[in-house]
């Protein structure tokens, strides 16, 4: 739609108010709202705010920074209707007051990794399975406890169906074509998934998904977590990730060969080598927090080790079966370890460069490893080539640091803030004394 077109919908669609969203460096909803009367300014010259107030933006002697909405992710949100009206919503690009793209805008940073791709002849889509925590509040305070039924399991409460049902209609609202809502293995655990695209426009959808179901879920008394392992000894959440590449020349699957036996072409070999041969460097962009390595430990169904297979879910990558009729359009490699504590910029933008760095190389792909790979001990390990993932946020950013492929993916002043604010994470919780140490150490020693 053009501006004119977009002041009419707002208009017919009787919005009072308009949100302007847009990422810090954390992948955190951030945003400013302005009367629709604004409209017609914001649209065509962009909105100033104090960048100096965002985590991983800039410093107080060079705050004046703009928002320019992205007219295409125009969309209303629901649960916000009132008597007065709706209030509509856009997802930003950030600017510098030289009318240049912000480098440490991580949309941006997305946008020029896709580039990238665009000039190899490759469009690169991706789609996200969400999962999440739905806790009962009391007084305020969180009830983080393990109680119902689990995976598929059909009989989730009056409440949890009402939340389900608004955060369904919400979604639909923002243009956001939803395929699939289920519970997930743990108990309070869900997953929506919504349709595959190209990956702004998915990293745009996961930002809005995950704002939408909190907000939702506060409006009926609960809350939403993305946390990655919120309880101790049942599954985490993950973002698993399904990637591929469409040819711009005629619009297929470049990660299908019908010859292969897994419907793999040397493209798609090459893009999954280089997910695994960089996959330590990128373990702090996907896996973000202290808690991330909780999730990824042996038995949850959190991949710990570098590995591929088909069916086999133990495996870092793994090529989901398609229907025969589908395979030519399906085809596609699902990366296991993410979780949705991730920015989804940041993320697919180093898989990405990950995937790009093993075509440019012609990187070879190792055999999968169609066995249980938790189920291995570590000479067999050893013996078959196949590594781990980092076990600490801090192993995570010592890879990261000496990454030149995460540099040049993220740029750098990105990668420079991300380290400082994911160390000053970590050096938190090294100082922090936490309720195990109280309980293990306090009466024996």
């Amino acid at each position: 739609m053009t501006n004119s077109e977009i002041i009419a919908k707002l208009k017919s669609d009787n919005a009072q108010s308009i949100m302007l969203q847009f990422s810090d460096l954390h992948g955190i909803a951030k945003s400013f709202t302005i009367p629709v009367s604004k409209a017609d300014d914001a649209l065509a010259s962009g909105i100033w705010f104090d960048g100096s107030s965002i985590v991983g933006f800039t410093r107080i002697a060079e705050s004046d920074m703009y928002l320019k909405p992205d007219i295409s992710t125009y969309g209303i949100l629901e649960w916000l209707t009132n008597s007065e009206g709706k209030t509509a919503r856009f997802i930003c690009d950030v600017h510098t007051p030289e009318d240049e793209p912000f480098a440490g805008d991580p949309r941006y940073v997305l946008k020029k990794v896709m580039e990238k791709a665009r000039r190899m002849g490759y469009v690169y889509k991706t789609g996200v399975e969400l999962e999440f925590f739905l806790f009962e509040t009391e007084n305020g305070a969180i009830k983080c406890e393990s109680a119902g039924n689990g995976y598929y399991f059909n009989a989730d409460t009056a409440r949890i169906s009402e939340i389900k049902k608004e955060i369904l209609k919400a979604l639909s609202a923002l243009h956001i074509d939803v395929e699939v809502s289920h519970s997930e293995v743990a108990a309070n655990q869900h997953e929506i998934d919504f349709k595959y695209a190209d990956a702004v426009k998915t990293a745009d959808n996961a930002m809005t998904f995950k704002f939408a179901v909190k907000s939702i879920a506060a409006k009926h008394g609960m809350h939403a977590t993305f946390m990655p392992k919120p309880i101790f000894g049942v599954n985490g959440s993950g973002m698993h990730t399904h990637q591929s590449f469409s040819k711009i020349s005629d619009d297929t699957n470049a990660f299908y060969d019908a010859r292969d036996p897994y419907h793999l072409s040397e493209i798609a070999k090459q893009f999954i080598a280089g997910l695994l041969k960089h996959a330590k460097e990128y373990s702090a962009v996907i896996a973000p927090t202290v808690n991330s390595y909780k999730r990824l430990t042996p038995g949850f169904e959190a991949p710990v080790y570098v590995c591929w297979a088909s069916r086999n879910r133990s495996a870092l990558v793994r090529i989901p079966k398609t229907f025969k009729d589908k395979s030519h359009v399906a085809t596609r490699a699902e990366l296991r370890c993410p979780d949705p504590a991730s920015n989804p910029y940041l993320a697919f933008a180093v898989m990405l460069s990950s995937g790009l760095r093993g075509i440019e190389n012609a990187y070879t792909l190792p055999a999968p490893s169609e066995e249980d790979v938790f189920e291995l001990d570590d000479d067999k390990l050893t013996q078959k080539n196949i590594d781990k993932l980092p076990g600490t946020l801090l192993e995570a950013l010592s890879y990261y640091y000496k990454s030149d492929l995460v540099k040049e993916a993220l740029g750098d002043h990105l990668y420079k803030e991300y380290y400082r604010a994911k160390y000053a994470e970590w050096d938190e919780f090294r100082r922090a004394v936490t309720d195990w140490e109280i309980k293990k150490y306090l009466e024996v020693l």
